[in-house]
């Protein structure tokens, strides 16, 4: 076959354009870090890309979730903590009201500040956590006392709990979710029944003594297993940073560049470029003017 000057100019200008097609990517790579800037670069990297991307995307996602359980968890906590600090209050009037040297005006003073205590108490069980209110259960935009109607009613029934008695759980997992509220109808409706019964001497400052201990103990018992949760979504919240890690890894390996095998490989391919350059100077015929000189 006969190699005319057209054809090997036409190759010399088909090599070039691809050397300078392939500096163009590998500085296109050096320049952004990446392996690809396009998915027709390479499908599989970016395919991969995608998989990894929406993992690290869930993984985030379930760590602000994780965040909200904290907020609702401590919001708890501290309300209860509030709640218990009242009761201590109240022990020590009853205690002091028990004595029978008060006269009835110092029992009247005392019984003022016990009212004002219900109603802290009363307050405490609105409490919220942003928007919602944290004990009312799933209907989380309704307090959970009224001024006009007091507390709701409670089924008494686990298989069927009222709206109120239901559980506001929160997924940080894929298919684990945590409870985040606390069922507290019936303790905070038992602590204001004691208040009532105090006012209207169905029990006495005696009497009474014993009852607050026993509501105090139901709430360290409800802030132990608040503290229980606390530590699960810890342990969540860890499990979940040790994901992260492994997604950003994964996705980083599949399309981080290579820093130093990039700029290698592009020094080598100006090289290659340089030679071709120079080599393709002498394939071209020569003109009229080189034979002039």
């Amino acid at each position: 076959m006969r190699v005319t000057q057209s054809m090997l100019s036409s190759n010399m200008l088909r090599n070039l354009s691809n050397s300078y097609s392939k500096m163009g990517k590998l500085q296109s790579q050096i320049e952004s870090g990446k392996k690809i800037t396009r998915p027709s670069d390479d499908p599989v990297v970016a395919m991969k890309g995608i998989d990894y991307r929406t993992a690290l995307g869930r993984v985030e996602q379930f760590q602000r979730n994780i965040g909200e359980v904290n907020n609702w968890l401590d919001s708890t906590d501290d309300a209860f903590d509030k709640v218990g600090s009242s009761l201590q209050r109240v022990q020590e009037l009853v205690t002091q009201g028990a004595n029978g040297t008060l006269t009835d005006e110092d029992r009247e003073k005392i019984q003022i500040e016990l009212d004002q205590i219900q109603q802290h108490i009363q307050n405490m069980a609105n409490s919220k956590v942003g928007d919602k209110y944290l004990f009312s259960g799933t209907l989380t935009t309704t307090p959970l006392y009224d001024a006009t109607n007091g507390y709701p009613a409670t089924s008494g029934d686990p298989t069927n709990p009222t709206p109120f008695e239901k559980s506001v759980e929160i997924e940080v997992f894929d298919g684990i979710t945590l409870k985040v509220n606390t069922n507290a109808v019936d303790v905070f409706k038992s602590i204001d029944k004691m208040f009532e019964d105090i006012k209207s001497g169905a029990i006495d400052f005696s009497q009474a003594i014993g009852e607050i201990q026993s509501q105090t103990d139901e709430i360290l018992t409800i802030r132990a297993d608040i503290g229980a949760r606390q530590n699960r979504v810890e342990l969540m919240d860890n499990r979940l940073q040790t994901q992260e890690v492994i997604a950003t890894k994964q996705m980083s390996q599949n399309e981080d560049v290579e820093y130093d095998k990039a700029i290698t490989d592009m020094i080598t391919q100006e090289s290659i470029h340089r030679a071709a350059l120079s080599v393709g100077a002498r394939i071209l015929q020569p003109t009229l003017t080189d034979f002039l000189r």
